[in-house]
């Protein structure tokens, strides 16, 4: 890694790395592998599981110690929003990750160092790279530095809206029918994949979802079908 990208990622971050080598690895995408055979088989896969795992814990922290009156339903809901790839997205690029990224020169003509499922695993992949650098405790307090002000900038009445109970009750009385869930594409390995569902309305997909995992990628399509379809949360059905 260019030591000038090491000093600009750290002074970010507020924090040195000890093995810099870790912070070179949460920034090489496995495509790069493909035309750089000495990474052939090193990229921030490994790390980015380690980080998703961590991110999970701090965020569920600190959410089940300031939201003391929300149900688990709630928090799940809020977390799944707070972890969702265009919050991480934004984070990376507050960082410019983006500018840093190990990529084979056919991701980055595609547009690989602006793609979010790129740069939201990269976020969390650093994450945990300082992790395995220090500690749980430090790297919370990394996380949270870019994650704390987001939160309370959550309108969480509006977060925790069930969009798909809206779009069924909405369905149910103008078609007589119930919104159809479809997986439309699986995005990445076992360990690490994301979903693309579509909602679909008497014949034709209205909305679609990205996520995780698929009730957060059905959240999202509906979501996004109540936003064209014209549904407002408040109205009643």
């Amino acid at each position: 890694m260019e030591e000038e990208y090491s000093h600009e990622i750290e002074k970010k971050i507020n924090y040195t790395f000890k093995n810099k080598k870790l912070l070179q690895n949460s920034l090489i995408h496995r495509s790069y592998g493909n035309e750089n055979w000495e990474y052939k088989h090193i990229n921030n896969e490994r790390l980015e599981l380690l980080g998703d795992a961590v991110l999970d814990l701090i965020v569920t922290e600190y959410l089940y110690l300031n939201y003391s009156k929300s149900t688990e339903g709630e928090l799940a809901k809020l977390k799944s929003m707070i972890v969702s790839e265009p919050v991480l997205t934004e984070i990376a690029d507050e960082l410019n990750i983006g500018n840093y990224m190990y990529l084979s020169k056919g991701e980055e003509i595609t547009g690989g160092r602006k793609r979010e499922s790129i740069l939201g695993d990269a976020f969390e992949a650093l994450l945990g790279a300082i992790y395995l650098d220090s500690n749980f405790e430090a790297t919370k307090k990394i996380a949270l530095k870019f994650l704390t002000y987001r939160i309370k900038h959550i309108d969480e009445n509006e977060k925790l809206i069930d969009y798909k109970t809206i779009l069924q009750e909405y369905s149910q009385k103008e078609y007589k029918k119930i919104p159809k869930y479809d997986v439309l594409e699986e995005i990445g390995p076992d360990h690490n994949k994301i979903f693309k569902i579509g909602v679909k309305i008497k014949n034709g997909i209205v909305g679609e979802g990205i996520g995780k995992n698929k009730k957060a990628a059905e959240q999202l399509a509906a979501r996004k079908a109540c936003e064209i379809i014209g549904i407002k949360h408040n109205e009643t059905l």
